[in-house]
């Protein structure tokens, strides 16, 4: 998908490519895992790392969410201001959001960027899993957060 902004042409992910999610509206977000060696092909534009500790560098513009595994972020309006920015940067650019794993912290925020494109948060666990990973949001309270998050 290419769509053009006011600095030319700006891509966004393949679709089918590996971990990108399609969400109901047609923006294109990646899921990722940084315990994984990156995917081949494009980087990102804009990527958001969900840890406990400050991610190492990379080679594009980042954010850092501070985000222990299987918990819940530690500024819960800071996650809330992050996903809207995934959300809203996914329509014109390679936006890419990871954690160790991949898989919990990674598929509750996909879960709540779904929410902000218009998911019902009572289903959008279900489907992260269906268009995801069938393991994402991992713990009870990341699938009460999710289901409580608001747009």
């Amino acid at each position: 998908m290419t769509t053009s902004g006011t600095s030319g042409e700006t891509r966004t992910w393949e679709s089918g490519a590996p971990g990108v999610l399609r969400l109901p509206s047609g923006r294109l977000v990646r899921g990722r895992g940084l315990r994984h060696p990156l995917p081949d092909g494009d980087v990102p534009g804009f990527g958001v790392y969900l840890l406990g500790k400050q991610p190492p560098e990379v080679g594009w513009e980042a954010r850092w969410l501070p985000w222990p595994d299987f918990r819940l972020p530690s500024d819960r309006e800071l996650a809330r201001e992050v996903l809207r920015e995934v959300w809203e940067r996914s329509a014109g650019e390679r936006v890419e959001v990871a954690c160790g794993g991949g898989r919990g912290r990674t598929g509750t925020a996909l879960a709540c960027v779904a929410v902000l494109d218009g998911v019902p948060a009572a289903e959008a666990v279900s489907y992260v899993r269906e268009h995801y990973d069938r393991h994402a949001v991992e713990t009870p309270w990341q699938r009460r957060y999710v289901g409580r998050f608001t747009p």
